[in-house]
């Protein structure tokens, strides 16, 4: 469901973006450091929006990398840990092995085996 909501508001942004950028077909005058140039307003609000989402869009792929990173260092101080095991697998199968026998063990699961239903 988030990512619908995520690619309807992109839609709307391009929309609006594109809407803004049709009605400005004027052209301006763009200064740069050491150079000045004209180009159609359009353009510069389509290279502005372009150039703005790949910033952004390549801030969270090294966000996401950085963050995969960090999980496979933490994910290998873990212990009994060793590489291309599920952690929690195993540490899961071996609660339910033992909670298990446990139960078999006892006649009245969840009784202390001192309690006596009859005194």
């Amino acid at each position: 469901m988030k990512v619908q909501w995520t690619l309807a508001g992109a839609l709307v942004f391009f929309v609006i973006t594109a809407i803004f950028a049709v009605i400005n077909m004027d052209p301006v005058q763009v200064n740069f450091l050491f150079t000045k140039t004209t180009a159609p307003l359009i353009l510069v609000i389509v290279f502005s929006t372009v150039l703005g989402g790949l910033m952004v869009g390549s801030y969270g792929i090294y966000r996401q990398y950085k963050l995969q990173k960090k999980i496979r260092i933490l994910e290998q101080q873990l212990p009994g840990s060793y590489p291309g095991k599920d952690k929690n697998e195993h540490h899961t199968k071996q609660n339910i092995s033992s909670r298990s026998k446990e139960i078999a063990s006892d006649p009245l699961p969840g009784s202390n085996k001192n309690d006596s239903f009859l005194e």
